[in-house]
């Protein structure tokens, strides 16, 4: 009886819904490594690492270089199955939109097919493309020796001239966060 009582509640409990949606159990769950929102940023311009260069074909069809932007550039890592992507997506969009053309978004996709990257930006009304990194994983190669992208999500901030201002590992918790951080990498 007593078995069978706990192999009962361990099914309950392996059901339960979290706020990231099921199945996951707030360690990586389903494939992936999240973070707390630890955020580093380096607000003096000359302790910046890089210029990081990076490109890719985009979601949408076409190509981006991030040598050509020359503007403050919000670069996040993500996936559709990602259960705390789907979380920061509209904080994501909600930034977007107050920039607009004065800041660069990109999605960098790690593992979806360019119809799965579309499907969700749809549904989560993402206007920003995304690089597909899934085939080589240059984009996560070309941050690997200046900022690593360690966590999914991760939110990187360019400043204009492609040095690292900021990261956050993990969630992004708001817009006001995001905010202030793209305000001091020079917006």
């Amino acid at each position: 009886m007593a078995a069978a009582l706990l192999a009962a509640t361990f099914v309950l409990t392996a059901c339960a819904e979290t706020p990231f949606g099921e199945g996951w159990d707030g360690e990586g769950g389903l494939n992936y490594v999240s973070d707390n929102g630890t955020i580093s940023e380096w607000r003096d311009p000359a302790e910046r690492k890089g210029p990081v260069a990076f490109s890719g074909n985009l979601d949408i069809g076409g190509s981006f270089d991030s040598t050509t932007v020359g503007k403050v550039t919000v670069v996040n890592f993500w996936y559709a199955g990602c259960a705390p992507c789907r979380i920061e997506a509209p904080i994501l969009q909600q930034s977007h939109e107050k920039y607009g053309d004065d800041v660069v978004f990109i999605g960098v996709n790690l593992r979806d097919n360019s119809e799965q990257a579309i499907a969700f930006a749809e549904s989560f009304g993402i206007t920003y493309p995304s690089i597909m990194d899934i085939e080589n994983g240059d984009v996560q190669y070309a941050f690997s020796g200046i900022v690593p992208a360690n966590a999914v999500p991760t939110t990187i901030i360019l400043d204009a001239d492609g040095k690292v201002a900021a990261r956050v590992l993990g969630v992004i918790e708001s817009a006001g966060t995001l905010n202030a951080l793209i305000d001091a990498a020079g917006a």
